[in-house]
């Protein structure tokens, strides 16, 4: 294949959360709160809870906003996964 000819892969993008409206935002800390998994052990902790530290972590940045150029979606994650995620997709 011709490199000339090959698709650019952009690396993942951090996106500000003043860019989103809330309800995005919202939406994307269910989802990424559902897809970490149920099981709390011992204590269960609501859904609402849940929510409610995951929005502190992103305030504090420790979960980032992130839009995916090849997958074409935003989801979170936590800043390590961003760091990895942006080192391999530049590789």
């Amino acid at each position: 294949m011709n490199p000339e000819n090959s698709p650019e892969i952009l690396p993942p993008i951090e996106v500000p959360r003043e860019k989103l409206s809330p309800e995005i935002i919202d939406a994307l800390i269910e989802e990424f709160v559902l897809r970490e998994g149920t099981d709390y052990g011992a204590v269960e902790i609501s859904l609402q809870k849940k929510k409610e530290q995951v929005e502190k972590q992103l305030l504090k940045n420790d979960i980032k906003i992130v839009f995916d150029f090849t997958a074409g979606s935003a989801t979170l994650m936590t800043a390590q996964q961003f760091k990895r995620l942006a080192l391999q997709k530049t590789s």
